[in-house]
């Protein structure tokens, strides 16, 4: 029962058909249904009135006693019928079938004559259009080729393929075209075999590669590919995108023909003929494609249904094919206009119907037709529609209460109010479709409902209809009302100073504050109650500058944009430039040419200083070097010196001994080669400054312990200015007779340094 309507479907349609000249044609159509049912036919959309040539059959067929392609009036038979089966329930349209009058051409292509070596290939053919497609058979000699002999191929398009040729095969050839319509016979041509098998070596050659083909499901196809060569190529097939061919169905013909049988969409393709050279890879390869089609089938049939007044009813009609169909609706027979209520969504595959009244009760076909054949399917609407339901509510009204805001009120329907349970707002933009609306439930006892969320400046359509426990009234009359036009937003604002008289006020761009037409600007003293402005701005500016501004106020700065339904809400930003006046008293204006020169100058400066204290490292380095050389050598001397035998004190100098001038002249002509002195007894020699309680005593000792020593302190003394110390020590104790020198008293504290 897919596809059917209970209350009037087809049970057998007609079919296309190809009909004989001057012979009857019947074209079947049968329904079932509620009776009475009235069957009628027409022919390419036109209605047919029963006559002598044409009449309807009892069972509901149609029969044309004599076919004719061409009447004597310029009329003919053939052309695209279809019936139409109607009742009380509605009225249903069956697929269209073409039909055509068989016929058959003159030959246009005659076989060759041809000359043939032995143990090569022959081939024949020839063509001829006709309906239904001729029936070709070769005849040898006038006799039918026997088609037993595996050398002989006969191909479906009129081919004759001979392989191996032997000298028995040659002879005169013709061929014989039969089909209802008529039975036609080509010219002849002779095959001639000469001499006998070639070993010349040959390469493989494809005398005839496979053509492109268009057929339909469950037919046959048979792709040629005939080659020569010597040795004899091995022919193998392919898919050009490399899927497999597949084994059920296929066949090979002859030595190298393909046949695919049932054709299914999947074997559309493009095919690859190679032959090959045995033993090698040497190959020459042709191609040629195959596409399948498919007639329109459905996946999904619309399904009948039953619909209270004013819901949606919606019908699904899913199809395919190859190529994909397309899907037509029909209402009671006729072509399904488009509106407001009724429309076609997803390539026309499902058909809704908003807010459905009694009009809308009709059976509705779904046609689905491509280039290899067309269905239909049927379902009927039934609108539910129940006695004492109340009548549509009266005096709808809309009233704009804001950019956003609508107030729609209305008053109770005159008739079969007492079930009412409730009222339903049905709303949607104006220039929505109708599948668009959306609703709102409102009590019974309440007759008015504030619509909010709206857009502005947009318009707005509203109906109402009462609903009881049994089903809802009609619809109410629909009224339209716009909202009004929204100001724009309020603009960010931002003020910078640039000096002690002008400040910048800048903003974000338009794009953010929706539809305007520009800018207002104020300011004003905080003090002062009268702005200076408007300042109109164009709606592309996003800066403006405000000058001669007294420093020693604050002001105010306000800035709102405006459209053609009123000012916006304005943002307000206060600024001084007190501090902008003192900043500038403490650090005045800079001279730019000056400060480049000074940028300039300071460059120079920051390079020549490298310079100098890279050269005064280099300095204090060698300086460094050869202070601590000049101590060692001092040191050296002063060693000479202690190490000589001590005099009485009373032939020394009561300020010690001196290192002077003379001194350093009778030191340039010692031996240099003397002991040096290592740091411990440089450090006994030359010990810290002492602290100054210590220096207060005058105590010195020269053999207390090294104390710590600053070398940057020692090697900044010049020689010259050493002088040795030395305070009265204790008594000696005397010296073995004979002996050497006493050596010197215990230090009592550290040495002095003079």
């Amino acid at each position: 029962d897919f596809g059917r309507s209970s209350e009037l479907a087809f049970v057998v349609e007609p079919s296309d058909d190809i009909a004989v000249q001057e012979q009857p044609l019947i074209l079947y159509c049968q329904v079932e249904g509620i009776q009475p049912i009235t069957i009628t036919w027409r022919k390419n959309g036109a209605m047919i009135v029963d006559s002598e040539n044409a009449f309807m059959l009892a069972n509901g067929s149609l029969y044309v006693s004599r076919f004719q392609r061409v009447r004597a009036d310029g009329s003919s038979d053939e052309g695209e019928y279809d019936c139409m089966a109607q009742n009380h329930y509605g009225l249903v349209v069956s697929r269209k079938a073409k039909i055509q009058a068989a016929t058959m051409s003159d030959f246009h292509v005659h076989p060759q004559n041809a000359v043939v070596e032995e143990g090569g290939v022959a081939r024949f053919q020839c063509q001829i259009h006709g309906l239904p497609e001729p029936v070709i058979l070769w005849h040898k000699n006038s006799m039918p080729v026997n088609t037993d002999n595996e050398r002989y191929t006969l191909l479906p398009k009129g081919v004759l393929q001979i392989t191996g040729l032997r000298a028995e095969d040659s002879g005169i050839f013709h061929c014989v075209a039969t089909n209802i319509a008529n039975v036609k016979f080509s010219r002849e041509a002779r095959l001639t075999v000469s001499g006998s098998h070639s070993t010349v070596y040959k390469d493989p050659m494809i005398l005839v590669g496979p053509e492109n083909l268009t057929l339909t499901v469950h037919q046959t196809a048979v792709l040629e590919c005939i080659a020569t060569g010597n040795p004899r190529p091995i022919v193998s097939w392919s898919r050009l995108d490399g899927r497999p061919i597949g084994v059920e169905g296929i066949q090979v013909l002859g030595t190298g023909n393909l046949m695919i049988s049932d054709l299914t969409v999947q074997h559309s393709g493009i095919y690859v003929c190679a032959a090959n050279k045995p033993g090698t890879r040497v190959r020459r390869t042709a191609q040629g494609s195959l596409v399948v089609q498919a007639p329109a089938e459905f996946v999904q049939h619309p399904q009948s249904i039953s619909r209270p007044v004013g819901t949606t009813a919606i019908f699904t009609c899913v199809a395919q094919g190859e190529p994909p169909p397309q899907i037509t609706w029909l209402r009671n027979g006729q072509i399904l206009e488009t509106s407001d209520h009724i429309k076609l969504k997803n390539n026309n595959s499902t058909l809704s119907i908003y807010g459905i009244n009694q009009t809308d009760e009709a059976i509705y076909q779904c046609l689905a037709e491509n280039s290899a054949g067309s269905t239909q399917a049927s379902a009927r609407l039934t609108v539910l529609w129940a006695d004492g339901l109340p009548s549509p509510p009266q005096a709808v009204r809309a009233e704009t209460v804001s950019a956003t805001t609508i107030q729609v009120s209305w008053e109770k329907p005159l008739q079969n109010t007492k079930e009412i349970i409730g009222y339903v707002l049905h709303i949607r933009k104006a220039a929505d479709p109708v599948e668009m609306e959306y609703q709102e439930a409102v009590s019974k006892s309440t007759f008015q409902q504030l619509v909010t969320d709206l857009e502005p400046s947009t318009s707005y359509s509203f109906y109402i209809k009462a609903y009881t426990s049994r089903g809802a009234s009609k619809a109410s009359e629909v009224t339209v009302v716009s909202t009004l036009g929204e100001v724009p937003a309020m603009p960010s604002l931002f003020i910078k100073v640039i000096n002690s008289t002008a400040v910048q006020a800048t903003w974000e761009p338009s794009i953010k504050l929706g539809q305007h037409e520009g800018f207002k600007l104020f300011y004003r003293k905080v003090h002062l109650t009268q702005y200076t402005g408007p300042v109109l701005l164009a709606s592309n500016v996003t800066a403006y500058n405000i000058t001669h501004l007294d420093a020693s106020v604050v002001y105010e700065v306000k800035l709102l944009a405006y459209n053609q339904h009123g000012d916006g809400d304005s943002t307000v930003r206060f600024v001084s430039l007190r501090e902008t006046v003192e900043r500038t008293v403490l650090n005045p204006p800079c001279d730019c040419m000056k400060d480049e020169q000074n940028n300039k100058t300071s460059t120079t400066g920051i390079i020549i200083g490298i310079h100098i204290g890279v050269t005064c490292i280099i300095f204090c380095i060698l300086f460094l070097m050869f202070g601590y050389r000049g101590r060692l050598l001092m040191c050296k001397n002063v060693q000479e010196q202690l190490s000589t035998p001590q005099i009485p004190r009373s032939q020394r100098s009561a300020a010690g001994l001196v290192l002077n001038g003379a001194a350093r002249r009778d030191r340039d002509d010692r031996d240099l080669n003397g002991k040096q002195l290592d740091m411990n007894e440089l450090e006994r020699l030359f010990p810290a400054s002492p602290s100054q309680e210590q220096q207060d005593k005058g105590m010195m000792s020269a053999h207390s312990p090294p104390a710590p020593h600053d070398d940057t302190q020692i090697s900044t003394l010049p020689l010259d200015e050493f002088n040795i110390i030395e305070e009265q020590p204790d008594p000696l104790p005397k010296a073995p007779h004979g002996g050497s020198p006493p050596a010197p008293a215990p230090d009592h504290g550290p040495a002095n340094e003079g």
